[in-house]
């Protein structure tokens, strides 16, 4: 069954001092989720990731495209008690002012819950996530960073939701916090079917937790399928430097993945000019962008299992190596990849040298 279905979603913002100008903080996103899925969306600061989020929840506008979650019901009210959302600051995410009964209570009286249910229940996710029965009489401040995230999954899942939007919910957290609350995310879905939307950063965490990924830059997705491939296997440019920028706790590999990240990475003059209008926006930071990746935006093809856009894995593109991504880029990320075709360097205005 599908839980949600996001088509074309597209997010503008006005720019300031430009009034007919717009940023497209996400653009033409497309992707479903199953019941008891996760959908893993990752990509750098500034991607697009948490305005998805945000998109889906009702928080930000949706300039185009279409989110429909097909059996939440009519009405705003259904609709909340279908969706609901785990944020990253654990701090701030919860009232202050408020216990932690009332504020685990306050969706369950805007949807009319008997209070001796109400009770039952908040008592019953307490002591799933870990925390004692006497926490309700307690404050936030009480708590702990890891110990508040727990009382933030308990009011997410108070009201038996489809979908759960976790906006990067690990990152204020240590290792070994980070470690239990996944654990805690996939040990509940298990138990209630719930689908999670995971927005992160760190392929390895998106790869412990999802089924698919969509890797986001600048709003696009670069590359999406199951989540074996994406993050075992990446191969658009842009996934394979995600993924050589996650540390490891080997220095061998740690120095492989640094060589890695060098390699899936331009350094000259062209990185550090602006993404061109009509192309692919990672043309600038590509070692093997062409004259067609900044000019021609890159059409979504199927290459190894997964979806891309990348002039790299279409044949009919006008790019140098064009229908060779999957022989250039099937190495490992830390592993030098095959040599691509002569491509003249780019100056920082995208015209040839």
């Amino acid at each position: 069954m599908t839980v949600i279905a996001v088509e074309g979603l597209e997010v503008h913002y006005k720019q300031r001092g430009r009034p007919r100008a717009r940023f497209h903080a996400v653009d033409g996103v497309s992707f479903t989720v199953g019941e008891g899925e996760t959908l893993g969306v990752v990509g750098e600061s500034g991607s697009g990731k948490s305005t998805i989020g945000r998109a889906i929840l009702g928080l930000a506008p949706v300039s185009r495209g279409h989110v429909e979650m097909p059996y939440a019901g009519r009405g705003r009210r259904a609709r909340a008690a279908a969706l609901q959302a785990i944020f990253q600051d654990p701090y701030s995410s919860l009232d202050a002012q408020r216990t932690i009964g009332q504020t685990l209570s306050e969706p369950l009286e805007v949807q009319r819950v008997p209070r001796a249910e109400r009770d039952r229940r908040i008592l019953e996710l307490l002591e799933r996530v870990g925390l004692p029965a006497n926490a309700v009489e307690r404050y936030p401040h009480e708590f702990s960073g890891g110990q508040r995230q727990r009382i933030a999954i308990a009011r997410a899942l108070v009201m038996d939701p489809q979908l759960v939007v976790c906006d990067e919910p690990i990152s204020a957290l240590d290792l070994s916090t980070q470690a239990a609350v996944l654990n805690l995310l996939q040990e509940l879905q298990d138990e209630f079917g719930v689908a999670y939307i995971f927005v992160a950063h760190d392929l390895v965490a998106v790869r412990h937790l999802s089924d698919q990924v969509v890797v986001l830059y600048r709003g696009r997705a670069m590359e999406q399928g199951p989540a074996e491939l994406v993050c075992e296997t990446p191969l658009h440019p842009y996934s394979r430097a995600l993924w050589a920028a996650s540390p490891v706790p080997d220095p061998v590999a740690q120095r492989e993945r640094r060589a890695g990240l060098e390699r899936a990475t331009a350094v000259s003059a062209a990185a550090a000019a602006p993404p061109p209008p009509d192309g692919c926006p990672f043309a600038p930071r590509c070692p093997t962008a062409a004259d067609v990746c900044w000019s021609t935006r890159p059409s979504r093809v199927e290459a190894a299992g997964r979806a891309l856009e990348c002039h790299l894995f279409d044949s009919d593109s006008a790019h140098p190596d064009a229908g060779r991504g999957v022989e250039l880029m099937g190495s490992a990320p830390g592993a030098a990849p095959a040599q691509p075709s002569a491509i003249a360097p780019r100056s920082t205005d995208g015209g040839s040298r």
